[in-house]
């Protein structure tokens, strides 16, 4: 096998390595709470974007709408069939998950890894806030979008409902620090919770702090305040 074709098959497996890593939301764990200890649903969340109509138009073509392909954990929300790539000066990711429906802006939430495997400085914020964001070229197989002030990485938190709120002694926006139970045990502090009647109760963490906790199957998280 000469260096070209050892070249091209090293990049068929790191292409399918990276398809298998960009579905966002990670078979979840749920902890029992069987004698009210609080377990919370843990979900790991990969890099995804989130796009505008307009940004669709032009990364996938005049009218094009996002294809669903799975549903996720918060109602409404779901993985499509569309991809992206992401690039920089000092990088590209390829098979970037688009996640719909559409929003009225465009964001990227990307791992602290991603962002310097990219070369981006992205704060640390909940999904819709991006103050301070980073910029990033999203490449579609219409078009390209400069996105600027789109990157964040996305701060740990935890959705709930109303009355999970009510029953787990927390209310919106509260920082609470959160015990993940697994291989690694890990104590995340400052995770951020968000409650609204539409959400199902569920805490997301990205890659990075999936593996800081060796996560699997069998993890369980739960506010020890």
């Amino acid at each position: 096998m000469n260096e070209l074709e050892i070249k091209k098959t090293v990049e068929q497996v790191l292409a399918r390595y990276a398809a298998e890593k960009a579905a966002p939301c990670a078979t979840p764990a749920c902890a029992k709470d069987d004698a009210g200890t609080g377990g919370i649903m843990l979900e790991v969340s990969a890099r995804h974007v989130h796009l505008t109509k307009d940004a669709m138009s032009v990364l996938f073509g005049q009218g094009a709408a996002l294809t669903e392909k799975r549903a996720l954990s918060q109602p409404g929300e779901f993985l499509s069939e569309e991809r992206v790539k992401l690039v920089t000066a000092k990088g590209v990711i390829d098979n970037v998950a688009v996640l719909g429906p559409e929003r009225s802006a465009v964001q990227c939430e990307l791992s602290m890894t991603d962002c310097r495997t990219l070369g981006i400085n992205a704060p640390v914020n909940l999904s819709g806030d991006l103050s301070g964001a980073g910029s990033v070229i999203i490449v579609g197989p219409c078009g390209v979008v400069d996105a600027k002030s789109c990157v964040i990485v996305a701060r740990a938190h935890i959705h709930l409902t109303p009355a999970d709120a009510s029953r787990l002694g927390v209310s919106n926006g509260q920082h609470v620090r959160v015990a993940v139970d697994s291989k690694r045990p890990v104590t995340f502090d400052d995770v951020i919770i968000r409650v609204k009647d539409s959400f199902a109760q569920a805490m997301h963490i990205d890659f990075d702090e999936a593996n800081a906790c060796a996560y699997d199957k069998s993890a369980s998280a739960r506010i020890v305040r």
